[in-house]
């Protein structure tokens, strides 16, 4: 665990908890210029780590426990795993409600699965090592809320063809609702700090989410967040791309000769 992890976590809290630099400053009884000024330069002493703890209604201990068990959690499951998960609807439904932190009780409560119809879920997934069913029937999830789906695995394939259409077909006019697309040319490095900066996103979402744990089931809403990214262009513009060219890389025009993936056709004569 580094100084800079636990950082990043700590601003992570903050902000599912909707705590301000402004606030924080408050509390402190510093400026506003010198929190930021802090958490750029990651500049703290161990009672200010403390009492920034406390604001966020933890401790260090705490948080170095959240990071251990968030590096000790798989990022994929395998494909066996993905294949039972998506085999039962009711079994599917479980899974997510379980790694979402749901309890028991609100399982059967909201849906139409007996208890002991539940437990017997719970307990395949603690035999796929999805969950830890603890004593009293506590759900303790194995894995974390920003694993991926294997590519092009049971799931990626189980979205695209019975949920993707679904989940696309909102108007995304409500006001807790985005849908945004956006086209650019990026160079290498700038994709891979995009792709940084999603995963980032993907761990506020989990934090968030993590801070909301405490309310009343009926005050939170299912929420979901697609983020992708990919070299892409169009079918019907592929279509219209002279056989000369290959798909412009990293933003800039290059002499098909250039491309060690993609040479040259020889052009034919006009």
């Amino acid at each position: 665990m580094t100084a800079g992890r636990l950082i990043d976590l700590l601003k992570r809290r903050l902000k599912a908890q909707g705590i301000t630099y402004a606030q924080v400053a408050s509390r402190l009884r510093l400026s506003e210029a010198s929190i930021k000024r802090m958490f750029a330069r990651g500049d703290f002493t161990l009672q200010r780590l403390d009492e920034l703890c406390r604001i966020v209604g933890s401790d260090v201990a705490e948080l170095a426990r959240a990071l251990s068990e968030e590096d000790a959690k798989p990022t994929y499951l395998t494909e066996e795993q993905e294949q039972e998960i998506i085999s039962e609807p009711k079994l599917f439904l479980v899974a997510l409600c379980a790694v979402g932190n749901w309890t028991l009780d609100q399982i059967a409560d909201t849906y139409a699965i007996s208890r002991t119809e539940c437990v017997g879920y719970l307990a395949r997934l603690d035999k796929l090592r999805i969950i830890e069913l603890m004593p009293e029937n506590r759900i303790r999830p194995l894995i974390g809320r920003t694993f991926s789906w294997l590519p092009d695995g049971p799931f990626q394939r189980y979205f695209r063809s019975s949920i993707e259409t679904e989940y696309l077909s909102s108007n995304f006019d409500r006001s807790d609702e985005l849908f945004l697309f956006v086209h650019g040319m990026l160079s290498t490095k700038s994709t891979a700090e995009l792709i940084a900066r999603m995963r980032k996103l993907a761990a506020d979402f989990a934090e968030m989410h993590r801070g909301d744990l405490a309310l009343p089931l009926k005050q939170r809403h299912g929420s979901s967040m697609l983020l992708a990214t990919r070299p892409w262009e169009p079918r019907a513009f592929r279509a219209l791309r002279r056989e000369d060219r290959s798909p412009v890389p990293a933003g800039r025009l290059l002499p098909p000769a250039s491309l060690p993936s993609a040479p040259a056709k020889p052009r034919r004569k006009r």
